[in-house]
């Protein structure tokens, strides 16, 4: 079930739409109580140095793409099976499938539904550090209208959101003059009611943004979800700290096989890269042959090959290909086929020289 954590200024949990005012007004009712109960302690509450406050200008969210947010409070206690072959107490058990998608998978079975991308907002944690204190909210990106085994995630600020919408209207002035986004006002920046609201209008701003093509496949909107994730990696890989990399070089896949057109690009190869690196020196060879193969089938789909990353990657696909017993003939002759045709294959950079030394941006 999804969870609204407000530190020092009481706590709550949302997480499926369509629940009724009723009880979303209840809910928030509970939070306000708690939220007044927290703030008659000893001395005047503190002053938050961010002014975030979300001003309610819900007539201007997209009323075409709604967003997830809501109230809930129960999570589902049914044990029949999802189609899938897990149960729905499986399904309640995981940490990454919201109400919302559980409610949504049980009543579409049978059904042809359009698979699209939706954004929940499925966290909001107030962190204090030395300059003060701020809103960090988790957004977890899934494909509706399928079983999503493999759902993605991101951590961001309320300005991490804004600089992205900033870049997008400077670069796509037209396409975002009718995408909305919460304001800011100077007070009541932490309470759980405006979290909670800015929530949802960052669910819509997003769903809304990647319902336009020219926005969703552009390299502002793309890097805003993986780009820092991926130099975070490889500050990893080069200390040695594999073991840390590889589940943010995962989590990078999974937002990239969401969000990215298909076919190859630098910054997906260089994610496989670091996938299969990390699994290699983690002695996880199958996952590691399993990514390395999955590199060449992009890379020879590709009407122009990139040639400097297809030799590393057969070159490593040869190798794991032979160490877990698959055949590795085709790799073989791929990379015979590259040396007749004048490519140099010796002495060239491995995949790790590769990806420590890429400038990632």
């Amino acid at each position: 079930m999804s969870r609204l954590v407000v530190v020092d200024t009481g706590s709550g949990s949302f997480g499926e739409s369509r629940f009724p005012r009723r009880m979303a007004s209840k809910f928030l009712q509970r939070l306000r109580t708690s939220t007044l109960k927290e703030q008659r302690g000893p001395g005047p509450p503190e002053e938050p140095p961010e002014i975030a406050e979300l001003v309610d200008d819900n007539e201007g969210l997209s009323v075409r793409l709604s967003g997830t947010l809501s109230l809930s409070e129960d999570s589902l206690g049914s044990e029949e099976s999802d189609g899938t072959g897990r149960s729905a107490e499986e399904l309640n058990s995981s940490p990454l499938l919201t109400q919302q998608h559980k409610e949504m998978w049980a009543n579409t079975q049978g059904r042809r539904v359009p698979i699209r991308l939706t954004f929940e907002v499925t966290e909001a944690n107030v962190v204090r550090d030395v300059h003060g204190k701020y809103v960090m909210y988790t957004i977890y990106l899934l494909q509706s209208g399928q079983y999503d085994p493999a759902p993605a995630s991101i951590t961001c600020r309320y300005s991490d959101l804004e600089r992205l919408r900033r870049s997008l209207r400077s670069h796509y002035p037209d396409d975002m003059s009718t995408v909305s986004f919460p304001h800011k006002r100077l007070h009541k920046n932490f309470t759980a009611e405006t979290i909670a609201k800015r929530s949802r209008a960052f669910e819509q701003f997003l769903c809304h943004v990647s319902s336009l093509p020219v926005l969703r496949h552009s390299p502002q909107f793309l890097g805003f979800f993986y780009l820092r994730d991926m130099q975070r990696a490889q500050q990893f890989m080069r200390t040695g700290l594999y073991n840390l990399a590889l589940p943010i070089w995962t989590n990078c896949w999974r937002l990239q096989e969401k969000l990215c057109p298909p076919g190859p690009s630098t910054h997906r190869l260089l994610v496989l890269a670091g996938l299969v690196i990390c699994h290699q020196d983690m002695d996880m060879l199958v996952d590691a042959q399993a990514f390395s193969e999955r590199a060449v089938v992009l890379l020879q789909e590709a009407q122009e090959q990139i040639v400097t990353l297809l030799i590393p990657f057969l070159q490593a696909h040869i190798q794991l290909s032979w160490k877990v017993g698959i055949d590795k003939r085709d790799s073989e002759a791929a990379l015979l086929k590259l040396q007749e045709a004048g490519n140099i294959t010796h002495n060239t950079p491995t995949l790790k020289e590769i990806l420590i030394r890429e400038t990632i941006s």
